[in-house]
């Protein structure tokens, strides 16, 4: 992944706490753990060529970091094209909210004022 995630480690969790998946062993191990919790989990599925979603990052980390009782994961469409179709993933930024496995928010392009007022929405619920 290019950009700013390109020097965390695989599935780890780097300063923004941003978690960055990179294979579909740590998908698999990132799902698991959370439809067994009930924290909301933001999924960023993003580009390294997507000038918006490249724009977007910074808000994206502040979020991470004030959110701290979400969980925020970061998915490149072109390295785990599988998990963007099992989500539907048309167009990058997309930012799939979850919450106990289930979809509950959808934001398409890089709409951080309302990706950050539908977290708040559901981390209130």
């Amino acid at each position: 992944m290019g950009g700013l995630f390109s020097s965390q480690s695989a599935a780890g969790e780097g300063e923004s706490g941003i978690i960055a998946v990179h294979s579909a062993g740590e998908w698999a191990k990132n799902w698991q753990s959370h439809t067994q919790s009930n924290k909301l989990m933001i999924i960023d599925f993003a580009a390294s060529w997507c000038g918006p979603c490249r724009s977007v990052e910074p808000a994206i980390k502040a979020m991470a970091a004030r959110f701290t009782n979400a969980v925020f994961l970061k998915v490149d469409v072109d390295e785990l094209p599988e998990v963007s179709k099992q989500w539907k993933v048309q167009a990058v930024p997309t930012f799939v909210l979850v919450k106990r496995g289930q979809e509950v928010g959808r934001i398409v392009g890089a709409k951080k004022d309302e990706l950050q007022r539908t977290i708040q929405l559901h981390l209130n619920m």
